[in-house]
């Protein structure tokens, strides 16, 4: 497998309209396990999320592209459990994912919409926080662009996460969804995620000023944006 290129044009199971509804609703419910072990989430919450929120004043965060709305509501509860107070919402443009985020457990502080980045923007809504998670890699160029500028017209801080594309994610990756995959897309599509996601080089020259790209465990890689970001690969 040739992975010193992004492969752009290479599509994903789940991304077709028409793919296996079955195995798509199996692929939103496994995404919980799949995230909680390669995703890095946790390590984010602490270091990134946890120190901007607060006991006495709520912290609004949008997460784009909420998929399953694993994400989402691991924010929420983590953010529960210390005390603090955080109002997360989830979108996805997608029906089908707003049909499974509709039919989950309801939490008080979670919100999920069927609605775009660009729709809010153009509603005059406003955040404190923008997050994705395993969103930039489905982008294309023009996609790409519009979700950064919207989340730079959303909320003053974002942070975007995907996966950094090496051989090893690649060898790791494949071998241990195998586990977790039966009746989804979770192995063939995570395959291809990686074969389609940058590495933290790539996104760096991909990224517009004012956005900061980092690298991170387990085979992560972070676009961030803040009161301070500069372009460029964090060292």
């Amino acid at each position: 497998m040739d992975l010193s290129r992004r492969d752009a044009a290479l599509t994903e199971l789940m991304d077709d309209p028409d793919c296996d509804p079955v195995a798509l609703e199996r692929t939103y419910a496994r995404f919980a396990l799949v995230n909680r072990v390669v995703s890095g989430w946790r390590g984010v919450y602490r270091s990134r999320i946890r120190p901007l929120l607060s006991a006495a004043r709520v912290t609004t965060l949008l997460d784009v592209g909420s998929g399953g709305g694993d994400v989402p509501l691991a924010l929420a509860r983590w953010a529960r459990r210390d005390g603090l107070r955080l109002r997360v919402t989830g979108i996805d443009p997608d029906a089908r994912a707003s049909a499974f985020t509709r039919a989950l457990p309801a939490d008080p502080d979670v919100t999920f919409l069927r609605a775009s980045s660009s729709d809010l923007v153009g509603d005059g809504r406003r955040f404190d926080l923008v997050t994705s998670n395993h969103v930039l890699h489905h982008l294309d160029d023009a996609a790409f662009d519009a979700l950064l500028a919207d989340s730079a017209a959303l909320a003053p801080r974002a942070i975007h996460s995907d996966i950094a594309r090496s051989r090893l994610a690649y060898a790791a990756y494949g071998p241990a969804s195998r586990l977790v995959a039966r009746g989804s897309f979770v192995h063939v599509d995570g395959l291809r995620s990686i074969r389609r996601s940058w590495t933290p080089v790539e996104l760096a020259l991909r990224a517009p000023a004012g956005w900061r790209v980092e690298g991170a465990l387990p085979a992560r890689v972070l676009l961030v944006r803040d009161a301070t970001a500069g372009a460029g690969v964090a060292r």
